[in-house]
C-alpha cells in the first residue's frame, strides 16, 4: 500500500466510510434489481431451466440411462415426467418473483466480489491484495462449483428419489412448487457456501491456526462431522446424504493439500 493510499485513509472520517460503504451497496442493489428484472421477462427460459429435472430427459438421467444400456441394463431410471402443483392463488406469481431476485443476485455475484475487494483493497498491503486476489477467485470458482454440482447431481436425484418415494400405493405424493423452489434454492446456495472448504482452510493455515498434518491426523473425526453437515443441509433421505457427504470429504482432501502447497512455498 503506497503512502498516498494510507494518507487517503487515514484522512476518512466514520461517517465518510459509512458514506462509500452506502454507495457500493446501492451500486450492488441496483445491478442485481436490473438484472431481476431482466431475468423476469425470461420467464420461459428461466423456469425451462429450473424445471428440467422433472423431465425424464434431463441431462443427468440421460448419462445414467446410457451408461446402464451400455452395461446391458434394460430398465431406465427415472423415465416418468414429475408434475407440480399450485396450491395458492398468488403462488405461481411470487414463485417467479422470488426465482427472478434469485437469478438476479447471481448473474450480479461476480460484480458484487469486485465491489467489495475493490471496498476492503484499500486497506491491505500489496502482498495482501495479491492473496486476497487469488483467494476470491478460488472462492467464486468453488461457489460455481458447488452450484453447478447441486443443480446437475444432487438436487435433481434427491427430488427425484424422495417425489417418488412412497410407503404405501395409497398415498400420493403431490409437490407443491413452493417446496420445490426452496428446496432448489436452499440446495444450491449451501452447497455452494459449503464448497469454500479450501479456502477457508487456506486462510486458517495462513493465520496459523490450522496446518495439513492436524488435518490428516482428524481425518476420521471430520468424515463424521462432513455426514452431520450433509445431513442438517440436504433433504432427510440416505442416497442425498451421501451424494452431498462425497464432494465434501473431496474437498478436504483438497483443503490438505493446498494447504501443503502453502507451506511448502
Amino acid at each position: 500500500m503506497t503512502s498516498n493510499e494510507q494518507n487517503k485513509i487515514e484522512l476518512q472520517t466514520f461517517e465518510e466510510h459509512l458514506d462509500v460503504l452506502r454507495k457500493m451497496l446501492f451500486r450492488i442493489c441496483c445491478l442485481s434489481f436490473i438484472l431481476a428484472l431482466g431475468v423476469f421477462f425470461l420467464k420461459d427460459y428461466v423456469f425451462t431451466l429450473l424445471l428440467a429435472p422433472c423431465s425424464p430427459n434431463f441431462i443427468t438421467f440421460d448419462i445414467v440411462n446410457k451408461a446402464l444400456e451400455i452395461l446391458g441394463a434394460n430398465d431406465k431410471i427415472y423415465d416418468n415426467s414429475l408434475e407440480l402443483i399450485a396450491t395458492d392463488l398468488p403462488s405461481q406469481f411470487l414463485a417467479h418473483i422470488s426465482m427472478s431476485l434469485y437469478v438476479g443476485v447471481l448473474l450480479a455475484s461476480p460484480y458484487i466480489i469486485y465491489e467489495m475487494f475493490r471496498f476492503i483493497s484499500p486497506a491491505l498491503y500489496t502482498n495482501e491484495r495479491k492473496y486476497s486476489t487469488k483467494i476470491i477467485l478460488a472462492a467464486y470458482s468453488l461457489f460455481v462449483f458447488g452450484f453447478t454440482t447441486s443443480y446437475f447431481l444432487l438436487f435433481p436425484i434427491s427430488y427425484r428419489f424422495l417425489a417418488t418415494y412412497s410407503v404405501s400405493k395409497c398415498v400420493r405424493t403431490m409437490v407443491t412448487l413452493d417446496s420445490y423452489i426452496s428446496t432448489f434454492i436452499s440446495l444450491t446456495m449451501l452447497m455452494g457456501v459449503v464448497s469454500q472448504l479450501p479456502v477457508l482452510s487456506f486462510i486458517l493455515s495462513k493465520m496459523g491456526i490450522l496446518d495439513a498434518s492436524t488435518m490428516e491426523k482428524y481425518r476420521k473425526h471430520a468424515f463424521i462431522i462432513i455426514l452431520i453437515m450433509a445431513a442438517i443441509i440436504t433433504p432427510p433421505d440416505v442416497m442425498t446424504l451421501f451424494l452431498v457427504s462425497f464432494p465434501l470429504y473431496i474437498l478436504y482432501e483438497i483443503s490438505i493439500l493446498v494447504i501443503k502447497i502453502s507451506e511448502n512455498r
